[in-house]
């Protein structure tokens, strides 16, 4: 091939080739930070926010050249729709309410809030303008099929190899330090948090076993099916409750929207059965061997129902009954050998993340116990006395006026000691708080990174409201709540459109898509999903390809000339 054909098709295809790059390193590449934009905040500048600004200038310099369209004017309505109502929250939050001072660190943390999530809407325009055949579909997808593998060899080799962890799980953390996981720490892959990481699985595990039944190719979809059960077992580790739960509400909606498309009511039936009979086997197998620190923290929710407890502890004795009896049996047929896999030695430069290292530690690392690990009076997911540092009036030496921090004990509150920590946090503090942004100004919001100050003049080092529903209220408002979800409501639409079709892959992306959405909102009832960049990006890229797919079925003339614009013959 001549240098001139090359360049001709690196022409053509450059976003193609940028979006499969950015739709694999997001994911891929650990979150390690490059610089601070705003010194002392968590939030930092990474490799992935540098190629995604340099693809984002090549799909501008295209779209002037008139070498894409701008394929769908609803959805990109809606998206200027939303940051116009952030712009507003922003210019309210400044003169109205007043809860961002006109200083350049807090209108600075402002707007970079702003930013990113525009930042995450340029995969959407990124995949929607680059696909122009079904062809490049599909590579699109193999290329999300792969990552997902490699994000599970890599959970693999962080559980059992030491392989290096990179947090931002706190401020320390996210400045790139080296970790490595212990015994019964969540497993984070490459991404900053389990969180993270399991909201990511949410979003792509519905679309690989929507892609494993549907596809025609026998042997394609076993290879499908077997990442979809790598991918599940490293959601598993994570052990997200939450998440889990999206997942099983996700795949669940796979299959029965599966069975609802075949062609009479036997059919249905026996499709139906057959997979989720398939899934519930393979969910129970999963759990029954890897999924002990899950079952934990399940158990703190239990706590406060003793009935529920009581039937839980039944299931648990059989489930470490089962394992048992199905190791001896493996062991006498010589099908399981204790310590098949050479054992790995903990490395020597890195930071162990353990409740026993004081500096790099963060409680939930820690295995969950069921009782209560002394007479202390503690919620049950707190497993480690952590002192509250609080400022105390004084007087120096010299007889001035001066304020010392000391350390005293801890007191929990009564919701804490019967619900746990993690929840009562949230209905006590965080939750309360994002209403209150949001009745400040019911059509704006209170802006960007106001929801967890104590003051006007209050700098956080992070920012979390952990229900990405009330986080969209508290800080845009009406206006931001009702255009960024109705930007959701309205891609769910596109997908059952082309389930509607029964287009081939139409089916697999539209089932995908709206499995993935419903256990994405669920997952964003208790986590920021949507302010999670690997996450948020991952979500979006889907989007775009929904949204390009959706256009090329229903108008393939249009589609074809923005594919290849017509040639006029000068006379």
């Amino acid at each position: 091939m001549t240098t001139q054909k090359i360049i001709h098709w690196l022409d053509e295809n450059i976003l193609l080739v940028l979006c499969g790059f950015l739709i694999a390193f997001i994911p891929l590449y650990p979150k390690i930070p490059l610089f601070s934009p705003i010194e002392s905040y968590i939030v930092r500048v990474r490799m992935e926010d540098i190629f995604v600004f340099i693809a984002a200038v090549v799909w501008f310099v295209q779209y002037l050249r008139r070498k894409i369209l701008i394929k769908d004017k609803l959805v990109v309505g809606f998206i200027a729709a939303y940051a116009f109502a952030g712009l507003l929250s922003i210019i309210s939050a400044v003169l109205i309410t007043k809860t961002v001072p006109l200083e350049a660190i807090h209108l600075g943390k402002t707007l970079l809030h702003y930013f990113r999530y525009l930042e995450y809407f340029v995969l959407f325009f990124l995949t929607m303008s680059a696909i122009k055949s079904r062809q490049d579909f599909k590579v699109l997808l193999t290329v999300i099929v792969i990552t997902v593998l490699g994000v599970s060899l890599y959970g693999f080799g962080q559980k059992y190899y030491y392989w290096p962890v990179y947090s931002t799980m706190n401020r320390e953390f996210s400045k790139g330090i080296r970790l490595y996981l212990t015994e019964h720490a969540r497993v984070q892959s490459t991404f900053g948090g389990h969180y993270d990481l399991a909201a990511y699985l949410v979003i792509v595990l519905p679309l690989l076993l929507s892609a494993s039944y549907f596809t025609l190719k026998r042997r394609v979809a076993i290879l499908l099916y077997l990442v979809f059960i790598f991918g599940s077992w490293l959601l598993i580790m994570s052990a997200s409750r939450t998440s889990f739960l999206a997942y099983l509400v996700g795949t669940a909606l796979v299959t029965t929207i599966g069975a609802f498309i075949q062609k009479d009511w036997w059919s249905k039936f026996k499709w139906g059965l057959s997979r989720m009979s398939l899934l519930g086997i393979v969910v129970f197998i999963l759990m029954a061997n890897f999924g002990s620190d899950m079952y934990e923290r399940f158990l703190q929710v239990l706590e406060g129902y003793p009935a529920a407890n009581q039937m839980y502890h039944q299931a648990n004795a059989q489930r470490k009954e089962y394992v048992q009896s199905s190791i001896v049996y493996l062991q006498d047929r010589g099908l399981f050998i204790p310590g098949l896999l050479p054992k790995a030695q903990k490395p020597t430069h890195g930071v162990e993340i353990d409740n026993n290292e004081g500096i790099a530690i963060v409680p939930s690392d820690q295995r969950p116990v069921t009782e209560k690990p002394d007479e202390k009076n503690r919620p049950s997911d707190v497993y480690v006395d952590v002192p509250e540092i609080v400022p105390v009036a004084s007087t120096s030496a010299s007889g001035s006026a001066i304020v010392v921090l000391t350390e005293r004990e801890r007191v929990f509150s009564e919701c804490a000691l019967n619900r746990g920590l993690s929840l009562c946090i949230r209905l006590e503090t965080l939750w309360p708080k994002a209403i209150e942004g949001f009745k400040r100004n019911p059509l704006f919001g209170s802006g960007y990174a106001t929801l967890n100050k104590d003051t006007t003049y209050h700098f956080t080092e992070a920012e979390s409201t952990d229900n990405n529903f009330l986080r969209t209220l508290g800080e845009t408002g009406l206006f931001g709540f009702i255009t960024f979800y109705g930007l959701v409501l309205v891609l769910c639409a596109y997908a059952y459109k082309l389930i509607k079709d029964r287009s081939g892959w139409g089916v697999i992306l539209g089932i995908g898509f709206i499995s993935a959405t419903i256990g994405l909102l669920i997952n964003a009832a208790y986590i920021d999903v949507f302010a999670a960049s690997k996450v948020a990006f991952t979500y979006w890229a889907l989007a775009g390809i929904l949204v390009s797919y959706y256009w090329l079925h229903h108008q393939p003339a249009k589609a074809k000339i923005a594919s290849k614009p017509k040639k006029v013959r000068l006379k």
